[in-house]
């Protein structure tokens, strides 16, 4: 029996998602026939690093287990040296920092721009000293960033530009790919994302040199080109396997599509969305092409005569299920920044003296107010048209129901 839904007349609000079927079945078949699920020459690696290369094209790919694993490889890439600095927005998710964490090097959290969330390029060069090595650009929601600005602050301070493409499948800058634009760039087949494999990840570069070091940092330090297993770096076992790769390469052949249905129904929300007095969804620069991981609008209660928590419970009488925030708070205020207690309650970097950053200091004003009044709403793959106006005209009809009636006459 087919489900109610957009095609039979039903609610376009009830749409059961789908993502896997049976291209994915049939790669893990293959996969599951081969003697070896190693990822080293497994012929569903080298497939998927293949489909990756066309859909974002660099001349280098690295296939990791997942798009966190992939921020520390590029990450570590950079060389840092203990008490070196990183510029990374507030907003984004643990996996963009701790690479930095790891590799001994110093998070410095600078604003976001107030209608695009994404990171200001005036506050990043604010934050630029002398430490800085590198500044991790998150294209969030799939929004990208301002990669000119950004690029320009890099050059002039010699720093490395790193692109975070884990919600960004699919958008693009200016009309070029998100994560051709920094010196490496990282995506995330996370089982949230736009597309997924449970977990797993790539970095992508056009630097032979940066390609070289990836490749060994994901494997234990082993040199497999060369077929050297003696490490001349310390480094951790980020390594896929055929599964993953088996999966994530089938997602890869669907891509287009589901980042086009991304981009579709965020388009029409956002639209629709920025007609209500009181709600300003993430603006997406002229020439930019987002894909909208999800879709966030800021939420004026001002304008209202209910919370956004209540605007919220609201929506889902109407059928809606949207978030009131995206986190909880800046990364800063979470307690492991707020404690220091990065390696057994301690911070060894702090307390050597390399660096005096302390995070109850830390604050991003913008970002603050920002997460005090998103509301989400998550996007995904079986989503049309339809649903996106039925959602719309459910956001209209509480907005009338909770204006502050002076201002709505």
């Amino acid at each position: 029996m087919t489900p109610p839904g957009p095609e039979t007349g039903g609610d376009p609000l009830d749409i059961t998602r789908k993502r896997w079927g049976r291209p994915e079945e049939k790669a893990l078949k293959r996969a599951l026939s081969q003697p070896s699920l190693f990822y080293w020459r497994g012929a569903l690696t080298e497939e998927l690093l293949g489909k990756f290369r066309l859909h974002t094209p660099t001349r280098h790919a690295v296939a990791c287990s997942s798009g966190t694993a992939a921020l520390h490889l590029a990450v570590a890439a950079t060389q840092l040296q203990p008490g070196d600095e990183v510029i990374v927005p507030p907003i984004t998710d643990m996996g963009t920092v701790i690479g930095i964490l790891l590799q001994q090097a110093v998070p410095v959290f600078a604003d976001v721009d107030a209608r695009t969330f994404n990171l200001d390029p005036n506050d990043v060069a604010k934050k630029i000293t002398p430490k800085t090595r590198a500044i991790i650009a998150v294209h969030l929601m799939g929004n990208p960033c301002d990669m000119h600005a950004l690029r320009a602050i890099a050059d002039d301070c010699g720093a490395a530009l790193i692109e975070d493409c884990a919600q960004a499948w699919g958008s693009k800058y200016e009309g070029q790919p998100v994560g051709t634009l920094g010196d490496m760039a990282c995506f995330s087949f996370n089982d949230f994302k736009h597309i997924g494999c449970g977990d797993g990840g790539i970095v992508a570069t056009n630097s032979a040199e940066h390609a070289a070091f990836l490749g060994k940092f994901a494997d234990k330090g082993y040199d497999r080109i060369n077929g050297v297993r003696s490490p001349d770096i310390l480094a951790p076992n980020y390594r896929i396997t055929e599964l993953q790769s088996a999966v994530a390469s089938a997602q890869l052949d669907r891509v287009v599509k589901v980042a086009l249905t991304h981009h579709r129904c965020g388009t029409r929300l956002a639209t629709a969305l920025g007609k209500i007095p009181g709600f300003n969804p993430q603006s997406v620069r002229r020439k930019d092409y987002s894909t909208y991981w999800y879709l966030l609008s800021r939420y004026d209660a001002a304008q209202f005569t209910c919370t956004r928590n209540e605007f919220v419970e609201n929506l889902k009488v109407e059928g809606i299920v949207v978030g009131a925030g995206y986190l909880p708070a800046p990364m800063y205020r979470f307690p492991v920044f707020l404690n220091h207690s990065f390696f057994g309650g301690t911070w060894p970097l702090r307390d050597s003296g390399l660096t005096s950053m302390d995070y109850r200091n830390v604050s991003c004003p913008v970002a603050e107010q920002l997460l005090d009044e998103m509301i989400g709403i998550k996007l995904h793959e079986s989503l049309n048209l339809r649903w996106a106006d039925a959602v719309s005209d459910g956001f209209h009809r509480v907005a009338s129901r909770c204006r502050i009636r002076a201002q709505a006459a």
